[in-house]
């Protein structure tokens, strides 16, 4: 009771804590909605077969499941004889993918999908697209194309291959993505099969096709039905959903750490202002348990009302995060929302979580209010550094240090995740120690204006000496504001000096060839360029110690170092995760499923300009018919002239900006966007709490006016104490934020070889505190007017 009667009466006290729940909460539950509709759904090119087969499943060397090992094209078709012959079974196909890219004249058209849009035609059959014209391929030169590409049947087009480029005949189109040539073309194109469809009689069981299905390979496949046939996706679609689902990751976790801490800091802020009233209850008989479970209390409602809130605005929101994503190309192009129980009810545990442990902090210090001290003192906290608190800081402040050197050296794929772990505990420390800094910082601002005429100065010192824990819990989103906007936007600014820098460096004097429009190169590109490094790019299985497969990025190399039949190099990383040695023989299952012996001729220093398992070229050409050749390297005096068809010709300098420029563009929006998010939520809470605490004081500003104050000297008073407030919040914002860019730097110039220096966005930075300053003076005045209009100052 006295729990729901302290929220009817102190509502306003609360409402900044009830809006950084919702807002927080609003956060979590979009992306949660988004991380739930981006799981992997069934392609609909393969809709009209509910029964898929797969082969064995293999890890790559980070330990998670990647390809699958596939079956040579005798042993698919053994099998898809036994498939065909089960009961209900109407057809068994060998579903083949390759690359395939339609050009116009010398110009390849765009398809993200290029690399796996080729088929055979019997896939057709698997899709609910029509031949909405003309008839099957029936020769080598004969292709059904989609009718969205353009051409009608009869006309010649040209259509790359990994061999190069070759005219074939429009024989049929039909209404849907994908390129169809004759069974025979695909089966050479891509000899070896990772996928077996089973398309069903009509009225025949589904489940008992999959289980005729699973007795039929016996061990050597996986039978997969319903949603579990979302293992079959094309690689664009896995890269951008791994894109989506690291920057969606990145949002939830800036919006939980960014909520627990506004929220903690408004609830202590608002357990600050109620002493008077906390002490009073403690005479009347109120013990700390009591006073304990009444702040948790509250803190739950609040959270519950928040979370509530939070998550019909999520809901809301969820179709514009949707929509942005997809912009930005790092979503499914077939993502649809789907919204379930399981993100709304963990977006409010997770709000009402939050708000539980703010309150915990805020209702130990609230239940060591002696009543008499409370009643005397109402306002002054100047014990606000407490050993507890201490002890805390220090802490967080020790690793937050131990944070930044793992950032100098972690490896470059996990550098930005431990820079920002990094930074949100020494912002938690900041948040902890800042009574520490603030009398010092304040009497030294306002120091040059104590001999003026005007009392606002001496009464900001007065106050923020008398209020220190208050100060920082207003200073404490601030820090937080501030600080994700440096470290943000100060990382993008590295790695757009860093990366082009050491790329540069480690190309010069040579001219590098990359694809334009396609995905690798053709043969016949390769031909017609001037020899240099180049390597074709496949994917090769290998059997570990412990008898399990590992799929490995293969090499095919034309250097003459490693161009030797028969044999193979290894970098050291890749030779220790499969317990090989250098002179063994061990056998390698190549991308067309048929298994070959190489000896290991080396294991070399990890190298990614040479790669960690190379294979001769021709080796991997012969197992590998659809594999492309990536950027091709000729000495700088050897650079063609022309570009040919499909590729462009870069120096050093130009290809590192180029080959950054691509992520460049999508890191900066991401960092936009995930400083929107950290700024933006940080922003209003500064507004809240800062309107929360000038309504707070109302009694005090009566008593300043009726000592003589005007209303303009109370305004100036309180606009002048609230920019003192931001002032300090924004330095330890950037002073928290520059060690993690420092460890940062370090470990890029170790990395690239180059002196990396740490930059900064001035614009994003200043943004970022003149955008805190002006919220939280406007909330500061805006509220302090009103409460003296009417009649409360």
């Amino acid at each position: 009771m006295l729990v729901l009667a302290n929220i009817r009466e102190r509502w306003s006290s609360l409402l900044a804590a009830f809006v950084a729940v919702g807002v927080g909460v609003t956060l979590i539950t979009t992306t949660l909605v988004i991380h739930d509709s981006a799981r992997p759904v069934p392609q609909k090119r393969l809709a009209a077969a509910p029964v898929l087969i797969l082969p064995e499943q293999a890890r790559d060397q980070d330990g998670r499941d990647a390809d699958r090992v596939p079956w040579s094209a005798e042993r698919a078709d053994g099998l898809r004889r036994e498939l065909n012959a089960l009961p209900g079974v109407a057809r068994a196909v060998a579903d083949r993918s390759f690359y395939a890219q339609m050009f116009d004249g010398d110009r390849p058209v765009a398809d993200a999908a290029a690399e796996e849009a080729g088929h055979g035609w019997s896939s057709a059959a698997l899709a609910p697209y029509r031949l909405v014209d003309g008839a099957a391929p029936a020769g080598p030169r004969e292709i059904v194309v989609d009718r969205g590409l353009g051409p009608a049947v009869g006309e010649r087009i040209s259509v790359n291959l990994a061999a190069g480029r070759a005219e074939f005949q429009v024989v049929g189109t039909v209404d849907g993505p994908g390129l169809y040539f004759t069974d025979a073309v695909a089966r050479t194109q891509r000899p070896g099969v990772s996928v077996l469809a089973l398309v069903p009689e009509k009225g025949a069981s589904v489940s008992a096709v999959a289980s005729g299905a699973g007795k039929a390979v016996d061990g050597d496949g996986t039978v997969l039905t319903g949603d579990e046939r979302s293992a079959v996706q094309p690689a664009h679609i896995e890269h951008r959903r791994f894109l989506g689902t690291q920057l969606i990751a990145a949002m939830a976790t800036l919006a939980l750490f960014t909520t627990g801490f506004v929220v903690a800091s408004m609830l202590v802020l608002a357990t600050g202002a109620r002493r008077r009233e906390i002490g009073l209850l403690r005479m009347i008989g109120a013990d700390p348990r009591q006073i304990r479970r009444m702040v948790l209390g509250e803190a739950a409602a609040v959270g519950a009302l928040g979370s509530l809130v939070g998550c019909v605005a999520g809901v809301l929101l969820s179709p514009l995060l949707r929509e942005w994503l997809l912009r930005l190309d790092v979503a499914p192009p077939e993502l649809e929302l789907r919204f379930a129980a399981r993100p709304l009810l963990a977006a409010t545990a997770v709000g009402v979580g939050v708000s539980l442990l703010g309150a915990w902090a805020a209702g130990r210090t609230a239940a060591r209010v002696a009543p008499l001290e409370a009643l005397l003192d109402g306002g002054n906290d100047n014990r606000a550094m407490g050993r507890g608190r201490w002890i805390a800081g220090l802490a967080l402040l020790g690793l937050g240090v131990l944070g930044v050197v793992l950032t100098a050296v972690a490896r470059s794929d996990a550098r930005i995740n431990t820079a920002v772990v990094a930074t949100m505990t020494l912002i938690a420390a900041a948040a902890l120690l800042a009574p520490v800094l603030i009398v010092p910082v304040t009497r030294a601002i306002t120091a040059p204006f104590s001999r003026g005429t005007s009392a606002v100065p001496m009464l900001i010192r007065a106050d923020m000496s008398a209020g220190v824990g208050r100060a920082a819990s207003l200073a404490a989103p601030v820090i937080a504001a501030v600080g994700f906007a440096v470290l943000l936007s100060g990382a993008v600014e590295t790695m757009r000096v860093a990366y082009p820098a050491g790329e540069a460096q480690r190309l010069r004097g040579e001219a590098i060839v990359t694809p334009k429009g396609t995905p690798g190169h053709s043969d016949e590109i390769v031909a017609a360029t001037p020899p240099g490094r180049s390597s074709l790019l496949s994917r090769a299985f290998v059997e570990r110690g412990d008898g399990t497969p590992a799929v490995v990025d293969a090499l095919g190399s034309q250097d003459p170092r490693w161009d030797v039949p028969g044999e193979a190099v290894l970098g050291r990383s890749l030779a220790d995760f499969l317990g090989v040695r250098a002179g063994e023989n061990h056998p390698v299952t190549m991308a067309d499923g048929t298994t070959v012996t190489v000896r290991i001729s080396r294991v070399l220093a990890d190298d990614p300009a040479r790669g960690d398992f190379v294979l001769p070229r021709d080796l991997v050409r012969e197992h590998d018919p659809a594999a492309l050749t990536g950027d091709i390297f000729v000495p700088e005096e050897q650079r063609p002239a022309n570009a040919l068809p499909g590729t462009a010709v870069h120096d050093a300098v130009a290809y590192a900006l180029e080959d950054y420029g691509t992520d460049a563009r999508l890191t900066d929006r991401l960092a936009l966007m995930l400083i929107l998010i950290g700024v933006g939520y940080s922003a209003v809470a500064v507004a809240n709490s800062m309107a929360m605490a000038a309504h707070a004081r109302r009694r005090d500003f009566a008593v300043m006016k009726s000592a003589g104050g005007t209303r303009g000297q109370l305004l100036c008073f309180a606009v002048g104490e609230t920019a003192l407030v931001v002032a300090v919040g924004a330095g330890l914002g950037l002073l928290v934020a520059l060690p993690p860019l420092a460890g940062m730097a370090a470990g890029f110039s170790d990395a690239t070889g180059t002196d990396v220096g740490l930059h900064l966005s001035g614009p994003v930075v200043v943004g970022a505190s003149v955008g805190c300053l002006v919220l939280a003076t406007g909330a500061s005045a805006l509220v302090t007017w009103w409460t003296m209009r009417r009649g409360a100052a």
